[in-house]
């Protein structure tokens, strides 16, 4: 190897630039050992750092990678207990799901934020919508892709009638139940008036939870000439002038606008089991990861 002289200290062919010139050797050295220090004299500035957290599926989805507040729970506690962050990012791309696992994820995001008062910071992805949308609406500020979907306020339960096929078909089905709405909406018999009106019940009262926690999460945000909570969804642009989201923004940059260019971005998720490291899959997945892109599909996704 060819060593040139440059003024009076030797780098290998390359220049300044190559790692090995004995210049940029001890700054390097030096760099390496002040960013050690820091980790044992907190006196010592340091570099803000950011925690984010990726929320992506079906919120209770049955497939692999479904979100679900025991799997990304530990996740969620490790970003707010770890390293003194000065934000919390979600970073969202979900359909919905569950009611209850939407409540459960954002309860704990609030719960976390208001104990360790750090600000929530959401960036919407592909979607937001439904129990997506709840969770980007436990961040105190929610910015999309201009292309992102958002919205879609409402609660849905949809099934299959077969009581006519499996008479066609000469089977007959048994049932039977202490309690006289325990067989409520059981697609192999027909439906009743009942049942339905009962479901509806159920739906409206959900519905009406997600509404208060839209309105408690982004208050006077909201526009108030719109219905914001038919179920419709609306693109970032939109989303924003009906004071659903904060603004378009992506990640990265918007996190070194607001907290430097040195700003150190910490990523926590949930783990993966051995068997879907390796891509194990098994029939039961193939079927709910079906269930699950229906969902992304009424966003055209």
């Amino acid at each position: 190897m060819v060593w040139p002289s440059y003024g009076g200290f030797f780098a290998p062919a390359g220049g300044l630039d190559n790692k090995y010139c004995l210049p940029a050797l001890f700054a390097h050295r030096a760099h390496s050992t002040w960013e050690g220090m820091r980790k044992f004299l907190p006196f010592l500035p340091s570099r803000p750092t950011v925690s984010v957290v990726r929320l992506s599926g079906v919120i209770g989805g049955r497939a692999r990678g479904g979100l679900n507040d025991s799997g990304i729970g530990p996740a969620i506690d490790k970003a707010f207990r770890r390293g003194n962050p000065s934000a919390v990012v979600l970073e969202i791309s979900s359909p919905g799901g569950s009611p209850v696992q939407s409540s459960l994820i954002g309860a704990r995001i609030r719960g976390l934020a208001d104990e360790k008062n750090i600000p929530v910071i959401a960036f919407v992805e592909d979607v937001a919508a439904s129990g997506g949308y709840w969770l980007a609406a436990a961040a105190d500020e929610i910015y999309a892709d201009p292309n992102s979907v958002v919205g879609s306020i409402g609660v849905i339960a949809a099934s299959f009638g077969a009581s006519e096929l499996i008479n066609r078909h000469g089977i007959e089905r048994r049932v039977y139940t202490a309690g006289q709405s325990k067989s409520m909406m059981d697609p192999f018999r027909p439906e009743k008036a009942e049942d339905v009106d009962r479901l509806k019940s159920l739906l409206n009262d959900i519905h009406a939870n997600f509404i208060n926690h839209v309105k408690e999460r982004r208050g006077s945000k909201l526009a108030s000439d719109v219905d914001l909570f038919t179920g419709e969804v609306w693109l970032a642009e939109r989303a924003t002038d009906l004071g659903l989201i904060d603004g378009i923004g992506h990640l990265r940059p918007f996190m070194k606008d607001r907290f430097g260019d040195k700003i150190k971005i910490n990523r926590y998720g949930a783990k993966r089991g051995l068997l879907s490291r390796f891509g194990a899959q098994i029939v039961g997945d193939a079927v709910a990861s079906i269930e699950d892109r229906a969902l992304y599909a009424q966003f055209g996704l």
